[in-house]
């Protein structure tokens, strides 16, 4: 069996809901040894997310949990009591990267800034995600997904120029900010372990600072650039009116019909849609289509209601067009493209059953990406990991079970 590409990196994960634990879970599918730390008896609100196996509100069966807590150890522990920091300050020890996405203020409280982290362990590298950074003006502000859109600058662009501005659904900006949030710790560690980040102090830790906001903001890419230089303000774009390059309704769904622009004129695509009308000279030329936009828009969309979107979409190919179908969540289970590269994966769940989720994102060919162990159930690896790791007695972990530490 080939070795895990992380295998030597060990990682304490203190976060909680999607952004934290989908940046460690990346870690841990490459095989980063993954503990998460949960609170005694309710665990990671994740846990109470839906939608849920067969639709029953349980704490094990949360598809959200299951899938961002995959490949990881799981252990409870009470943060703030005596007892819990003793056995914190143990994890942190054990740890080369310590992961938190608590607010600023809550981090302090709990004594989990990284200056008291790497009072505990210099050298960790300590990952902090938040809506908006340790810093600056709203650093205390508390947010959801909408919030950090709408604040990022990026919602603003997203959507039709007449309507209100909309997001992306699904925790989007979680697993975006989760993503960098991976990556960036992956950088710090490189640093950390060859030397790269030691201070006047000696230590070789590193804080990875990675704000929410920031992350959503950086995906503006041009649009500011051109604002600070030409002072324009990019607009949402016109729901009609473009002809191609638009979401266009079909028969049973949706497409984003493009041409290729090299080679292929106007007659072509008309020919290809079956639609000779479009060969008009109201339409030869760019600046003619944009003119007559309505007519044009009538026409495309009455042609395209008369196609199912998959028929449109195999034969634009075939003719050289670039068209994208918009596919259901159902049609992306099914997709031959996914199956074909071996892109959902089963995993066996002790509570939950057998699922289906998404697997890696990229293929390594001497590393391989695997589905190793389920989420954990809550608690489940107390035993391993603070009787095992940490040399704590039987007795001792009644003893902590009873008294809400652990």
């Amino acid at each position: 069996m080939l070795e895990k590409a992380l295998s030597s990196i060990k990682v304490l994960d203190l976060t909680h809901y999607v952004s934290g634990p989908y940046a460690t879970k990346l870690l841990a599918d490459m095989g980063a040894e993954v503990i998460k730390v949960e609170r005694p008896r309710t665990g990671d609100p994740c846990r109470n997310l839906g939608p849920f196996v067969a639709d029953n509100p349980h704490p094990e069966k949360g598809l959200l949990f299951l899938y961002l807590n995959g490949n990881k150890r799981g252990v409870t522990l009470n943060l703030k009591g005596g007892d819990g920091k003793e056995i914190l300050q143990a994890l942190l020890r054990w740890a080369d990267l310590v992961a938190v996405n608590f607010a600023p203020s809550t981090l302090e409280e709990l004594g989990l800034t990284y200056e008291e982290i790497t009072a505990v362990n210099p050298s960790a590298v300590v990952l902090s995600i938040t809506n908006f950074g340790l810093t600056g003006a709203y650093r205390d502000y508390k947010a959801w997904d909408l919030v950090e859109y709408a604040l990022s600058g990026l919602m603003y662009i997203f959507g039709a120029h007449d309507q209100a501005p909309i997001a992306h659904a699904l925790h989007q900006a979680q697993f975006r900010a989760g993503t960098l949030a991976g990556g960036a710790a992956l950088i710090a560690l490189y640093g950390s372990l060859n030397g790269a980040s030691v201070s006047a102090h000696g230590s070789r830790g590193n804080l990875v600072d990675v704000s929410v906001m920031e992350v959503l903001s950086a995906s503006l890419r041009d649009t500011v650039s051109q604002y600070t230089y030409q002072g324009v303000v990019r607009r949402r774009t016109p729901r009609f009116g473009r002809g191609l390059g638009r979401t266009v309704a079909a028969a049973d769904g949706y497409l984003i019909p493009t041409m290729t622009g090299a080679g292929t004129d106007w007659d072509i695509f008309a020919e290809f849609l079956g639609a000779p009308e479009l060969k008009n000279e109201k339409f030869a030329t760019q600046e003619d289509r944009i003119r007559n936009a309505e007519e044009l828009d009538q026409i495309i969309t009455r042609v395209f209601l008369e196609r199912t979107k998959l028929d449109l979409f195999h034969n634009a190919h075939a003719w050289r067009f670039h068209f994208g179908v918009v596919l259901t969540p159902k049609e992306v289970s099914e997709s031959e493209q996914l199956h074909d590269r071996g892109f959902f994966v089963q995993v066996d769940h002790p509570i939950a059953g057998r699922l289906t989720y998404p697997g890696a994102s990229a293929l390594y060919s001497e590393t391989p990406w695997e589905a190793m162990i389920p989420a954990p159930t809550l608690g489940q690896h107390n035993q391993e990991v603070y009787g095992k790791l940490l040399g704590y007695s039987t007795g001792d972990l009644m003893t902590l079970r009873s008294s809400g530490v652990i």
